[in-house]
């Protein structure tokens, strides 16, 4: 645990309900309670905005392993730590950052991975204020443990990676690191599905942009948005458009897209908080937390159960 005591976050991570169903055949959701417990502790004050490099950053990690570690999670070695450095391309200079990575093996097809992501960092106090991050992310972080919970009670037909990024903030340096070292060759990584703002929205809408790269996926998430709990649109995703307009290189997704990695990004459209001292667990809303989670979570379900299907595709 990085030598950060679980204690010194201020919550036991018990206070978290489980959202876990009871086995596979169960309808697949995840609970907004427990979402929320844990952005709480993620976006509390008293870790200064998780800041890479900082106290509060090491305390969110820490409470990273800790929820990894209670969903019985593999390891990769002897830690769910694993230090990266890469290329920052904010300042072209070589930064550290420390990833937090756990993985659920599958039952029919473990030498194919696919790879969950969300960054747990965020930009620290500025001029006095603390950053705290919420919806940015996590949010993302919250649902990451939340479904990496699910699998390792309902293992998956294919191997899925967990994997909390550090330092994205900074220039993606977690998954530039993770794509530049990987635990698994990374041929045999065959997806990346990125949460990055999955909180919040007035107009119960969540993204999933990456199928103007990647159309093939399109069928499977048309399915996913007939039954979602949130609206799901697609888009923020087309080189020809604005390039403000174009997600693609947002987030960590962008790492595995350079390596020619298929991805999915889930997020929502800017708010009025993004970036803001104001972007605090109390402008969360529980019920589109929730949902936009379960829907992330179906997706992933049916990306593993057509993998052989998805590797088998013209990229």
């Amino acid at each position: 645990m990085s030598g950060v005591a679980l204690a010194a976050i201020g919550v036991s991570f018990a206070c978290a309900p489980s959202s876990v169903p009871a086995d596979s055949t169960t309808t697949a959701a995840i609970a907004s309670e427990a979402l929320m417990a844990h952005a709480r502790v993620l976006a509390a004050d008293s870790l200064e905005g998780r800041r890479v490099g900082t106290p509060g950053n090491a305390k969110a990690r820490a409470y990273v392993v800790r929820a990894f570690q209670d969903a019985k999670l593999r390891r990769f070695g002897d830690s769910f730590e694993r230090p990266v450095q890469a290329m920052s391309p904010r300042d072209s200079t070589m930064r550290s950052a420390v990833n937090v990575v756990g993985m659920v093996r599958g039952r029919t097809n473990p030498d194919r991975y696919i790879v969950v992501t969300a960054h747990y960092d965020h930009v620290g106090i500025r001029q006095g204020e603390i950053y705290n991050g919420a919806d940015d992310n996590a949010s993302g972080t919250s649902a990451l443990i939340e479904i990496a919970r699910w699998f390792a009670a309902n293992p998956p037909a294919s191997s899925i990676i967990f994997a909390s990024f550090d330092a994205e903030e900074g220039g993606m340096v977690g998954s530039r690191g993770f794509v530049a070292s990987p635990p698994v060759p990374l041929a045999s990584i065959a997806l990346s599905v990125n949460m990055d703002m999955v909180g919040r929205n007035a107009r119960n809408e969540l993204y999933a942009s990456g199928t103007s790269h990647y159309g093939f996926l399109r069928p499977y998430l048309d399915s996913v948005a007939a039954r979602a709990p949130v609206t799901l649109r697609f888009g923020h995703d087309d080189p020809r458009g604005p390039r403000s307009d174009d997600w693609t290189s947002q987030s960590d997704h962008a790492s595995f897209h350079s390596a020619g990695i298929p991805f999915i990004y889930f997020g929502v459209e800017d708010h009025p908080d993004y970036h803001r001292p104001t972007d605090d667990v109390e402008r969360l809303m529980p019920d589109f937390f929730g949902g936009a989670a379960t829907t992330v979570l179906e997706a992933i379900r049916i990306f593993d159960r057509n993998l052989q299907t998805i590797d088998s595709r013209p990229r």
